[in-house]
């Protein structure tokens, strides 16, 4: 076969894998969102079957050779030979792991959903740990079958975020707690924040119409954006045009939709400003789960919480819910936002404390691998480490160990990236503002400037670049936590009145 045939093969493997993706999406879309619960076990099963053709398609041995060589050839365009590299990899983790049982790992991950969905719902753990339990051994099936000296929860890490291990999130997470451990505490010794206002009661009804509003000045195009509701926000796509995010509401925190749709927008606009010669092709994804997050945290914390931000939105909330807040100043309302306290729901947690958040479930992640916890009573675990780290307990299992989704599909070693995330986007914004006028172009309704910026240094290049080459040029240094750690400390000491102390 020539150089060109390989490539033309290529291209047609690319796209038939792109066919069984999108329809794969959109029925997982449909799942968390408006599909009827009755016919669970009936999508479970077919959309199991459509994961494994689809794998069928990507395990051909015979592109496992093609891609070893084109992935190695100069003469091949740069774009289908960064493909080649990535495919050979994933293909390469994946070749030994059985057709069967992935089709069945498929069916047990739809099946814990359901599981997990309906254990929230009746605060029981008891009905999702069996399932939690036969996704670690599958997991650990699944990891066997790769060639690899890492450790087990090493290789799931690098799944996600390439390149990171437990050596580099230890020394990571022990960053993180050495300096904001001790500012979280003097915060709960300062005056507080009266953020009372946030928590009345506000019907959904408004909280849909200023979202219409938010997402406008997101310049959050339905052309190739879409939004709806489930239990758990995330961000879905099927192509650069296609991205769908969701929200959740809540009737007493008018802040937390709010906060949870511009974090989506964050991932819907990193998708869709991905080079277009990528669609379809494994390049069009981000690059990482951090860099991924990176955007969201970024959108959501650095922008969304500022006051800039809300110089333009807020009189468009006060407008919507004028008993509720037409006493409230914007000072008022940009402080609250931004409150710090300890509390049980992670997607609910602020700034400061959210990556303690994430340290309890790494720290569970890696006792659930090497041995040291269990599934069993994994609610008073966790319970154990919340009051360890933030001093809460939760009352219902589904504010404490049920509050993800994450695990049902059997995403461990994600979690670390939202910690990690955050700290990539700390970086990202520092060189941001000093070439761009960010508070500027938020109040005067030019958001779209700002995500001409990130598409310009990050978006744009999907996985085309590794994340540190990115984070390279689009910071002019490697990667550096305490940026992060003086952005957090700077803004919380200032907020409450603590600098000098």
């Amino acid at each position: 076969m020539t150089r060109e045939e390989m490539i033309e093969t290529y291209r047609q493997w690319v796209f038939r894998m792109s066919a069984y993706q999108m329809a794969l999406s959109i029925i997982e879309i449909d799942k968390a969102t408006v599909a009827p619960a009755a016919g669970a076990s009936y999508r479970d099963e077919r959309s199991a079957y459509l994961a494994g053709e689809a794998y069928s398609i990507m395990m051909d041995p015979k592109m496992l050779e093609i891609v070893n060589i084109l992935k190695d050839d100069e003469q091949v365009d740069p774009v289908v030979r960064r493909g080649c590299q990535l495919y050979a990899i994933r293909l390469g983790n994946s070749l030994s792991f059985p057709k069967e049982k992935y089709v069945a790992q498929s069916m047990l991950f739809n099946q814990a959903y359901d599981a997990w969905l309906q254990a929230k719902r009746e605060n029981d753990y008891s009905i999702f740990e069996p399932y939690l339990k036969k996704i670690i051994e599958s997991r650990r099936e699944e990891y066997a079958c790769r060639n690899s000296n890492l450790p087990l929860y090493d290789q799931m890490l690098q799944d996600y975020e390439p390149g990171m291990t437990m050596e580099k999130y230890d020394a990571f997470f022990s960053a993180l707690t050495e300096r904001l451990v001790p500012l979280i505490h003097r915060v709960r010794q300062a005056d507080q924040i009266d953020d009372s206002f946030l928590h009345h009661n506000y019907p959904i009804e408004g909280q849909k119409k200023f979202m219409e509003h938010l997402l406008s000045y997101l310049h959050f195009d339905p052309s190739w954006g879409y939004q709806n509701e489930t239990e758990h926000p995330f961000t879905s796509w099927t192509c650069q045009n296609d991205c769908r995010t969701t929200t959740k509401y809540i009737q007493n925190d008018v802040a937390s939709a709010i906060l949870s749709t511009i974090h989506e927008a964050g991932h819907a606009w990193y998708e869709h400003n991905i080079d277009p010669l990528y669609d379809g092709m494994i390049l069009s994804d981000g690059v990482s789960c951090g860099m991924h997050e990176s955007q969201s945290r970024l959108l959501e914390n650095h922008l969304g919480r500022s006051k800039a931000f809300w110089k333009t939105n807020y009189p468009v909330l006060q407008e919507i819910f004028p008993s509720q807040l037409g006493e409230v100043t914007l000072e008022q309302f940009v402080a609250a936002i931004n409150v710090a306290k300890p509390s049980l729901v992670r997607t609910e947690a602020d700034e400061l404390t959210y990556p303690l958040h994430i340290a309890i479930r790494y720290e569970i992640e890696k006792g659930l691998f090497n041995g040291t916890i269990s599934t069993e009573h994994l609610d008073e675990t966790w319970n154990a480490m919340y009051e360890k780290y933030l001093g809460v307990k939760a009352e219902q299992a589904s504010q404490g160990i049920l509050q993800d989704v994450h695990w049902s599909s059997g995403s461990f070693g994600y979690f670390p990236t939202y910690a990690l995330g955050s700290a990539y986007a700390a970086q990202f914004v520092s060189a941001m503002e000093k070439q761009i006028d960010v508070q500027k172009l938020l109040e005067e309704n030019r958001f779209d400037e700002i995500e001409q910026w990130l598409k310009d240094h990050i978006h744009q290049y999907g996985c085309y670049l590794e994340s540190e080459d990115i984070l390279k040029q689009a910071t002019g240094e490697r990667f550096n936590v305490n940026t992060y750690l003086d952005y957090l400390c700077d803004k919380y000491t200032g907020l409450y009145g603590l600098k000098g102390e």
